[in-house]
């Protein structure tokens, strides 16, 4: 517990996680990459994001992608958080930042990105303070602000 007492503590209620020590660094279990990972700060937004969506919003881990790799010209790049709808459309894209990181238009710019090549239906940012939600319509290329995600 003594952990908790040196993360920040995020705009997401409280869940339980697992952690463990290795090589002087401390790791938290992701349950859908099922491995223990080095807890940094956005590491630890990452891991509230994925809580919320399996618990609050209740996306099944195995519709659930981390870390997701992606080409945008040229570039290798990779999407935090990654949700499909069964039939293997993408229904949400994450972005996570750490909670000292503001979230501004070059951080929506950044997802936006993502999404030319992804077409997800909705998108999401987070720095676990602060969390922007948006529908996406692909035929008008346009956002709608949303208050929540409606699923």
């Amino acid at each position: 517990m003594v952990l908790l007492c040196t993360m920040v503590a995020l705009h997401f209620r409280p869940y339980t996680f697992r952690f463990k020590n290795k090589e002087n660094k401390r790791l938290i279990f992701d349950p859908v990459r099922k491995l223990f990972v080095v807890l940094t700060p956005e590491e630890w937004v990452r891991q509230h994001v994925i809580q919320w969506l399996l618990i609050d919003k209740s996306q099944s881990p195995h519709l659930m992608s981390v870390e997701r790799q992606i080409t945008y010209n040229n570039m290798v790049k990779r999407c935090d958080i990654v949700v499909y709808h069964p039939d293997g459309r993408i229904k949400l894209i994450v972005e996570c930042k750490a909670p000292e990181i503001p979230l501004d238009q070059s951080t929506f710019d950044q997802i936006a990105r993502y999404n030319l090549v992804l077409e997800a239906d909705y998108l999401m940012v987070s720095n676990g303070l602060k969390h922007i939600y948006c529908l996406v319509d692909q035929k008008e290329k346009a956002y709608s602000f949303l208050e929540d995600l409606p699923f």
